[in-house]
């Protein structure tokens, strides 16, 4: 049985709230989710209460933004996701929650130092060509089987490829769409999405359709300038919050 008291709901709202908003919105702040189910329920049943909610975002999102995906991009990252996604479930069936938490959390802070570096000699990810969405793609597919961390990832590649707020906002819920449907019969099989998770998150769906509108009438108010340093910020705090 999962225990919660009344702060433990709070917190689980808090983080409810804050998946609504990674969706349509805020890219990367998932991560902060994550951390919050993580220390609020035991942590591998806390990444299938998890994924559900971020399906509920998924389907708002990509009906949000459906006139604004770069499809090409996508394309670009299938292989390699497929498989980081079966060596993330390898992974997680071997490994500690703590081992899980600080790989994630050094691989994003990695990704973060390399992306400012990118940034600052002025290249973008599309020199890199097939090289940049296989590295990209792998880790994305990993990070996000095994903690539901591949937001930041995802987010670090598509900053490197310059693509307008809608147009990340559009790719991204696409491509979390398809990848949080794909692990569902993993998390199924490793027996973490039981009733009892299901109903915790039944409960906390509202918060997420709510958080998602107002995400999106702030993506039509917020500036790249603004979105791009935002995405920056909460990609390093969920890193370090994974690490601690």
């Amino acid at each position: 049985m999962i225990d919660l008291d009344s702060l433990s709901w709070l917190l689980l709202a808090l983080g409810a709230l804050i998946v609504g908003l990674s969706k349509t919105a805020l890219p990367g702040a998932a991560t902060l989710a994550v951390a919050i189910f993580a220390a609020t329920m035991p942590a591998r049943e806390s990444t299938a209460a998890l994924l559900i909610l971020l399906l509920v975002g998924d389907l708002f999102a990509v009906w949000m933004y459906r006139h604004d995906v770069d499809w090409a991009t996508l394309r670009r990252l299938v292989p390699a996701v497929l498989v980081g996604l079966l060596v993330g479930v390898v992974f997680l069936g071997l490994s500690s929650d703590a081992v899980v938490r600080r790989v994630i959390g050094g691989i994003l802070l990695a990704l973060l130092a390399f992306t400012l570096w990118r940034r600052r000699s002025r290249t973008d990810a599309s020199e890199l060509g097939r090289t940049a969405a296989y590295g990209y793609g792998w880790l994305g597919g990993f990070t996000t089987m095994v903690a539901n961390a591949g937001g930041p990832v995802m987010s670090m590649y598509l900053l490197a490829m310059r693509l307008p707020v809608k147009a990340f906002l559009g790719t991204t819920a696409y491509f979390f769409f398809a990848v949080n449907l794909a692990k569902l019969p993993f998390q199924v099989g490793l027996g973490l999405l039981t009733l009892e998770v299901l109903t915790i998150a039944a409960v906390l769906v509202p918060l997420v359709v709510v958080a998602a509108f107002a995400g999106r009438w702030l993506a039509t108010r917020i500036s790249q300038r603004v979105f791009d340093r935002l995405v920056l910020v909460l990609t390093a705090v969920g890193a370090v919050n994974l690490l601690v």
